[in-house]
């Protein structure tokens, strides 16, 4: 399984939009269809919320992809 880190530039990033940041698919809606199809897991669990909210240290997996959400850089 591939890893990948992926530091949030907000409080949290809608999963549908981290699948397309991360280089799982070209856009959201594609996201959306893997989601619906059941096919990404958040933190171990199959997770059929298109545009739920995810957050620093959470764990998402797709398609042989492992992408571990880090918090972004702190304000200045």
């Amino acid at each position: 399984m591939e890893n990948v880190d992926f530091e949030l530039e907000g409080e949290y990033v809608e999963l549908n939009q981290l699948l397309k940041l991360a280089g799982i698919c070209d856009s959201g809606g594609a996201g959306k269809a893997l989601v619906a199809d059941g096919q990404v897991q958040v933190d171990g669990a199959v997770e059929l919320r298109k545009t739920c909210k995810i957050r620093a240290g959470q764990r998402v997996e797709c398609d042989g992809v492992s992408i571990r959400v880090l918090p972004g850089p702190l304000p200045a």
